[in-house]
């Protein structure tokens, strides 16, 4: 698979708070991307310097260009939705469409209207009119129905219920993604997303503490569900974080620092699981302002 995106010592300094430091990621076609953590963490200031919205230091590469020097003919093959959508208050759903088919070379009308054709919007209905909700599904629909080759969103299902969040990546996968895009997701919802992501990388404070395919995380981290007696032997794994409830304990574990001893002892203490990316991402998160304490401390 070809690179599409190539983040090379990305760093961001606002006022002398350092919003990135020294990213590195290479994101390559057929990817769906999570870039997950905390508010602040430098998700979305990530995001804006790969559109060459920012200024920045180190290199970044997008579809061979660089962002800051040809962000026009970059925009014609990158598409992206904010986590707030903003649409003139005055206009109408259908003058909308008109006006994204005149502007945007790669603009599908028949896509975007097969995706508001399964919602209950009407064509002649003004922004001002519809819902929070609605709003925010008629950006969505405007955005994906540009034939791009790289997809940024950003909270995408910020304000929309249960059910249109599950419509909208479900539409995504079958109607946007193709192997030859690659589609980069940030989102608070990391479970309605795992099991549609290839990749993840997990932000925080501005670094990038973990970057790593889905298949590789669920292989190296895991769950030891444990009864309270056994509690003891098993702190021993230094597990990177523990909770008990009703007399049980689940650890999250990181079976590459066990040892071959260690590993035999599992079956012993409790019954593995696969870990989700939550648990993982608290886990790691937790270990990083352990280790911050400690610095400060």
């Amino acid at each position: 698979m070809n690179s599409v995106i190539t983040i090379k010592g990305l760093c961001k300094d606002y006022k002398g708070h350092q919003a990135l430091k020294s990213v590195d990621l290479d994101i390559r076609e057929g990817e769906i991307w999570g870039l997950v953590g905390p508010n602040g963490s430098g998700k979305t200031t990530c995001l804006q310097a790969i559109m060459g919205l920012i200024g920045y230091e180190g290199d970044i590469e997008v579809l061979g260009q660089k962002p800051n020097h040809k962000r026009h003919k970059l925009l014609e093959n990158l598409a992206y939705v904010a986590d707030v959508a903003v649409l003139p208050e005055w206009i109408k759903v259908e003058q909308a469409i008109t006006y994204m088919k005149g502007v945007h070379p790669n603009f599908n009308e028949a896509k975007a209207r097969s995706f508001l054709d399964k919602t209950n919007i009407k064509y002649h209905s003004k922004v001002s009119s519809l819902s929070k909700g609605m709003k925010a599904q008629v950006h969505l629909a405007l955005i994906m129905a540009v034939d791009a080759k790289i997809l940024i969103l950003d909270e995408p299902t910020l304000g929309l219920d249960i059910l249109t969040r599950k419509q909208f990546y479900t539409h995504l996968l079958d109607d946007f993604y193709s192997p030859e895009k690659c589609i980069i997701i940030t989102t608070h919802q990391i479970e309605e997303v795992e099991n549609i992501l290839s990749n993840v990388a997990f932000i925080n404070q501005g670094s990038i503490a973990l970057s790593k395919s889905v298949e590789d995380l669920q292989s190296q981290y895991k769950l030891l569900a444990l009864d309270n007696e056994k509690l003891e032997d098993a702190t021993l794994l230094k597990p990177l974080f523990t909770n008990s409830l009703m007399g049980m304990t689940s650890m999250l574990l990181d079976l590459t620092n066990l040892s071959a001893e260690q590993m035999d002892l599992l079956p012993s203490l409790g019954k593995l699981s696969t870990a989700s990316l939550a648990d993982v991402f608290v886990g790691l998160a937790g270990q990083k302002s352990d280790k911050e304490e400690l610095n400060h401390g």
